[in-house]
């Protein structure tokens, strides 16, 4: 039985902005939010103000995003920025990422939870070094669909073989990456061409305004697709009395998200990592008895059984992942300390937190040429690489490329809790090895 969660007219896109330094993303995102009706009048008003100042008679739209003094000051993005919008056929979660080389963490941020990336390329450069990064980065979160936006064509006259230039090529090198979902749009964000409205400079493309991508495009997935993945948050067992106390008297619940998947009455399901089995008796959203719960919905389940689980156990139904203490994952390095072999840290899997040791960094990628290559230094900031890790205690994780939820993790040192590296179980994509290249500490 298929589940629908939401109407197109109320569905939820998370998407992600990237590309080249001066591609001109803060400005489409200015123009999207602009044209879209969703800026406040007192926010334009000061942005308005802000242009002025600067001999600016045209209020510069990079501004509505660029929120850091820094960003201000250098004409530049440095921090995800994220702004919430809607129209009328859909709400949106806006990341807009960094271009610069030395923030390619901050894109992998923004791009971890997004359905769709748009990768701007300046019609006059074409496809450059940062284009291949990022569309290299979109595929290795397996981020569904990305659409290629031609910004600047008022520069180039508008010019038709310019723009299909420029989509065979980033077409071709996304597909050697395994993205298949590519859509070009020709735009230009300053004039505000292809970007909410229809451009009149260009009546040579039949294709949809970016905006109209975005409102339409496919977005989450039929949830009864995928396994049922249950994070234990709390363990719910009331203590006080009162005159419903008899009601709750045996009442043991286990609260959390629902990862992936759809869980109903009467499913069976495996707790991880113990491998009790068990059955769901009950199910209980905001307080109210339901027979079924789907992917993202936060509840209550109650098991027929009374099983020792606590939080960070994986209540699991359908195909079960195997614990295991032995990851090997793809990881990007977040930290500006490098990630050595046999560091100690503690890794962070859905609810769940244990300690593991770094036994092996396997190679780097070259994310421009997707070539592996030896890291004897360790990892550096912003670089990605496969590692190898041992854990404590066991871990229920899928592959990241079936589960984005339950196949991510962050390794985090445990002197401080800095955040240290987002890892993704399994391999993300093909690479090409070029060149050749601890003991359980628990």
């Amino acid at each position: 039985m298929s589940v629908t969660i939401e109407t197109s007219a109320t569905s939820l896109l998370r998407f992600a902005t990237a590309g080249s330094v001066d591609d001109g993303k803060s400005t489409l995102v200015g123009r999207l939010l602009h044209d879209s009706k969703s800026v406040l009048t007192d926010q334009l008003e000061a942005v308005e103000h802000a242009s002025r100042k600067r001999g600016q008679e045209t209020p510069d739209l990079a501004l509505l995003t660029d929120g850091l003094r820094a960003e201000r000051e250098q004409g530049i993005t440095i921090d995800v920025a994220y702004r919430y919008f809607a129209t009328a056929r859909r709400r949106f979660i806006l990341a807009d990422t960094p271009g610069h080389v030395q923030y390619t963490r901050n894109m992998v941020t923004g791009a971890s939870t997004a359905e769709l990336a748009v990768v701007l390329v300046d019609a006059r450069n074409g496809v450059v070094e940062q284009t291949r990064r990022h569309a290299a980065v979109a595929a290795l979160l397996r981020v569904p669909h990305v659409v290629l936006a031609v910004n600047k064509m008022d520069l180039v006259e508008y010019a038709e073989p310019v723009f299909a230039a420029i989509a065979k090529e980033f077409t071709a090198y996304a597909a050697s990456l395994g993205v298949t979902d590519v859509v070009a749009v020709p735009i230009s964000a300053l004039a505000g061409d292809n970007v909410v409205e229809p451009s009149a400079h260009m009546d040579w493309y039949g294709g949809p305004t970016l905006l109209e991508h975005l409102e339409t495009v496919p977005v989450g997935s039929d949830p009864s697709e995928q396994p049922a993945r249950f994070p234990v948050q709390y363990v719910i067992r009331p203590q006080s009395g009162g005159p419903d106390m008899e009601k709750w008297r045996d009442y043991r619940g286990y609260a959390g998200q629902l990862a992936s998947g759809v869980l109903r009455v009467g499913d069976a399901v495996t707790v991880l990592p113990s491998g009790h089995t068990t059955t769901v008796a009950g199910i209980d959203a905001l307080g109210v008895e339901t027979d079924i719960a789907w992917a993202p919905q936060s509840v209550t389940v109650r098991l027929a059984e009374d099983i020792d689980i606590s939080r960070g156990d994986l209540i699991s139904a359908g195909a079960t992942p195997v614990p295991t203490k032995d990851v090997e994952a793809t990881v990007c390095h977040l930290s500006d300390r490098p990630l050595h072999v046999g560091a100690k840290v503690l890794l962070k899997h859905t609810t769940r937190t244990v300690r593991a040791l770094v036994k092996e960094i396997s190679y780097r990628i070259d994310i421009d040429t997707l070539e592996q290559r030896s890291a004897p230094e360790g990892l550096a900031v912003n670089e990605i690489g496969h590692v190898v890790l041992r854990t404590a205690e066991p871990l229920a994780l899928d592959s990241y490329t079936d589960n984005r939820r339950t196949g991510s993790f962050l390794l985090i040192d445990p002197a401080d809790g800095t955040t240290l590296t987002a890892g993704m179980a399994g391999e993300a994509f093909d690479t090409v090895r070029t060149d050749a290249d601890g003991e359980d500490w628990v």
